[in-house]
């Protein structure tokens, strides 16, 4: 079942936005929101997300499954992804060694494989495509979904060339994300609209975060990119309309890699950013 729905749905949810209503999307945060780089425990980070009222988190890799499902799942939140690579300038198309194992470890929680396509070589589609279906058919064994992450520098990183490596790799549990602040970096703001339209019933993970326009961006500096998302220039808002529009209720999730100032007063302002929006 895609994440995308048409019809009375879309209207729906269209309506709630900018009404004040619930937001129909869960809102979670990403690790790198919530201390995985100051190296703060898991059942801290767990408790801080409970505090700030988000559904969960986005983990990075494949390893201490049973430990961030026992910090999030305790608290009631939700692991909804884990970020993994895989390689396709290899001898051959390859993912981390501990994959398979996180995969088995994740059977009945619903975690999305949110996967990156890393890499450059000549033939790097059909590489792409190999490595795709390998992890699509190892999340198939326990129910799981992969999505395709689009990353500045990577070979899969626009929202086209998620979709384009999604169709050729041809697996029904494969999707693709907008992630707004990889969007931006490759400079096609003025194409959203085509983008989504070209994603459609593909698109099954969001990101967001505040942000402003494209401008010049330079490799290694996210600052005018990646923001609190009660800060910058972009139309946050204008973005979920547009996915409200068409249909789009799957998660949503807060980007936050190089965000400076306290961690909790962070995730504090955005979500507060997250209610105002609906």
């Amino acid at each position: 079942m895609r994440a995308l729905a048409f019809g009375l749905a879309g209207l729906l949810a269209l309506a709630s936005v900018g009404r004040g209503q619930a937001p129909a999307n869960p809102f979670f945060a990403f690790d790198n929101g919530t201390g995985r780089d100051q190296k703060i425990p898991l059942e801290e980070q767990a408790e801080m997300l409970k505090r700030t009222g988000y559904a969960g988190m986005g983990f990075s890799g494949a390893l201490r499954i049973p430990e961030v499902l026992q910090a999030l799942e305790s608290r009631g939140l939700r692991l909804f992804s884990i970020y993994v690579p895989v390689r396709i300038d290899g001898e051959k198309p390859g993912y981390d060694a501990a994959l398979p194992e996180a995969i088995r470890q994740l059977k009945g929680h619903g975690t999305v494989i949110w996967l990156t396509v890393q890499g450059k070589a000549a033939d790097g589609d059909a590489r792409a495509a190999v490595a795709v279906r390998a992890v699509a058919d190892l999340a198939a064994e326990s129910g799981l979904r992969v999505v395709l992450y689009p990353h500045v520098g990577f070979h899969v990183e626009r929202i086209e060339d998620a979709v384009r490596v999604c169709k050729l790799a041809g697996r029904p549990n494969v999707g693709v994300t907008l992630n707004l602040a990889h969007f931006l970096a490759v400079g096609d703001e003025a194409n959203l609209e085509a983008r989504l339209k070209e994603a459609g019933p593909l698109l099954e993970m969001v990101s967001i975060n505040g942000a402003d326009h494209e401008g010049e961006w330079r490799k290694g500096d996210w600052s005018r990119l990646i923001q609190t998302l009660d800060r910058g220039e972009f139309d946050v808002r204008g973005l979920l309309r547009k996915l409200a529009a068409m249909g789009y209720r799957g998660p949503i999730g807060l980007q936050s890699y190089q965000v400076a100032g306290d961690i909790e007063e962070n995730l504090k302002r955005s979500m507060a950013a997250w209610r105002r929006l609906y």
